[in-house]
């Protein structure tokens, strides 16, 4: 299906497991789909590299000047950021500092990287989704910088959600929260685990797609939980 320059989706994170099926979600479905992340995705309509760099300034600089350039002055409907990653380990773990940091730069870097992008690219009444995780809505010492850059990214969410968040008028930021999904790389290292208790990547891309085009959208700044039981997937707001 050819691409409609009207509908238009950034996804940031776009090569990893989720970024490459909500990719090619709304490619299938005729959007002009830009992917932003450390390795281009062949699948998406353009994509932008994002460069490691030593401090959040230099590579939010970056990724900005390159996605301006990308898309001069049109607008997208949706931002979707679903980069990420875990790592585990309590305080005093050897490596929880180094664990920590990783866990702020894939989580946090990107939410607020893609937040800005949203105040200057998303279209009045578009849709910003954040990553969060279900675990970090309470303690996590077993995993204490995955839980830290959650809780911050679900902040970061609620912030959004007020009058002087920047974001353009009308404009939704909803967080998941999801459990486990359902990956290649957690089915690997996860062979005997409960799989009918793994959100399915493409459940989270349609949902994602209903809500860019306003079906059953939350209002702005929901966190929404993820929980799949026996294969079937709910969606329920944290109250």
């Amino acid at each position: 299906m050819a691409a409609d320059p009207r509908r238009r989706v950034l996804v940031y994170g776009g090569r990893g497991a989720l970024g490459s099926a909500c990719v090619r979600y709304f490619k299938s479905r005729g959007w002009w789909v830009a992917s932003v992340d450390i390795a281009e995705n062949e699948e998406a309509s353009a994509s932008v590299s994002v460069q490691t760099c030593g401090s959040l300034p230099e590579q939010a600089e970056q990724v900005t000047a390159d996605v301006a350039r990308l898309l001069g002055n049109e607008k997208v409907d949706a931002i979707l950021c679903v980069a990420g990653g875990w790592a585990g380990g309590n305080c005093g773990s050897k490596d929880v500092f180094k664990s920590s940091d990783l866990m702020w730069k894939q989580s946090v870097w990107t939410s607020t990287i893609s937040s800005h992008l949203a105040t200057q690219h998303l279209k009045l009444g578009g849709l910003l989704t954040l990553t969060g995780a279900k675990a970090a809505l309470c303690g996590t010492p077993g995993m204490v910088g995955y839980g830290m850059a959650k809780a911050a990214v679900h902040q970061l969410c609620q912030s959004l959600s007020r009058s002087d968040s920047g974001l353009p008028a009308g404009a939704v930021a909803v967080a998941i929260l999801p459990v486990t999904l359902d990956t290649p790389m957690n089915r690997k290292f996860m062979p005997d685990a409960d799989f009918s208790s793994w959100t399915p990547l493409d459940y989270i891309a349609e949902t994602f797609h209903s809500w860019a085009t306003g079906s059953g959208r939350p209002v702005s700044g929901s966190l929404i939980q993820l929980v799949t039981t026996g294969g079937k997937t709910e969606a329920k707001p944290f109250q």
